[in-house]
């Protein structure tokens, strides 16, 4: 990277993973392009000197307003692209109706390419980049009632791993983060989704629903191996900077352990084991 002051655009810096990267790269030297939806976040971003910007990945015009402000500050460049917002759609797949799933799509695939399809040329003019997205294990093992936002991020997964081997050689490194359980608000700001979407009061799966819906309002799985989201910020900063950023980075315990199963068991049993985890 050429550039005396490295910059950065971080997506879903309203709290958990994008909120900590975001200060936590301030405070490594980079200058940060923060995006949040709603003013007192984006405000609170500011009061702590990171430039912030709206942006919701749903309206394409507030992703063109974005790439046409940042780029207006920085006249043009930017080092690196962090697309980390996202919501979780929870719900059986039977009971999903098809906007439900159109509009996971919109947010955690299609918003995401449509800023990343922006920015590529501008790092091609420049002749390096990078390009990061907040994946997640879920990306690569199925669990129960999570099919919406498994499915967002395995399309996530295969598209840009494929631009991964079309930016081959151009200075472009692109990367992918799957985290397993990490402290942020995403399973409680997916309660109002699954309220929206899911009639779980007549669904077969009702009593199972329940005890989903206690986990959702107490903001998540209780866990001793959930990390906080520096853990994520720890590869990020590897594939910031490193010569020879990994493809993949798996962030913990669980997601680690996911992954080896799917190396040596048998699908058919891999895939039972999970089944006992959503």
């Amino acid at each position: 990277m050429t550039s005396t002051i490295r910059t950065i655009l971080v997506t879903g810096a309203s709290s958990g993973i994008g909120a900590h990267c975001a200060r936590a790269l301030k405070q490594d030297g980079w200058r940060v392009f923060a995006t949040a939806r709603k003013p007192e976040d984006i405000r609170a971003l500011e009061d702590e000197g990171i430039e912030a910007f709206y942006l919701d990945y749903a309206d394409a015009g507030s992703i063109a307003s974005l790439v046409d402000s940042v780029l207006e500050r920085t006249g043009g460049t930017l080092d690196a692209l962090f697309n980390n917002g996202a919501y979780a759609q929870a719900g059986a797949v039977e009971d999903l109706p098809v906007e439900a799933l159109r509009h996971q799509f919109e947010v955690n695939v299609f918003g995401w390419h449509d800023l990343t399809r922006r920015i590529v040329p501008v790092m091609r003019r420049q002749g390096h980049g990078r390009i990061v997205h907040c994946s997640s294990i879920l990306g690569l093992l199925p669990i129960r009632f999570r099919g919406a936002y498994a499915a967002s991020k395995h399309a996530l997964e295969g598209l840009m791993l494929c631009q991964r081997a079309e930016l081959e050689g151009s200075g472009i490194h692109v990367s992918l983060i799957e985290p397993g359980p990490v402290t942020s608000k995403i399973a409680s700001n997916g309660l109002s989704w699954f309220e929206r979407y899911i009639d779980h009061r007549n669904s077969v799966h009702r009593e199972a629903y329940e005890a989903q819906l206690t986990r959702l309002r107490q903001g998540g799985v209780k866990s001793r191996f959930k990390l906080g989201p520096e853990a994520v910020y720890n590869v990020l900063s590897h594939a910031l900077v490193s010569p020879a950023p990994q493809p993949h980075y798996v962030v913990t315990t669980p997601a680690r352990i996911g992954v080896a199963l799917k190396r040596i068991l048998p699908a058919r049993i891999l895939y039972r084991f999970l089944s006992d985890k959503g």
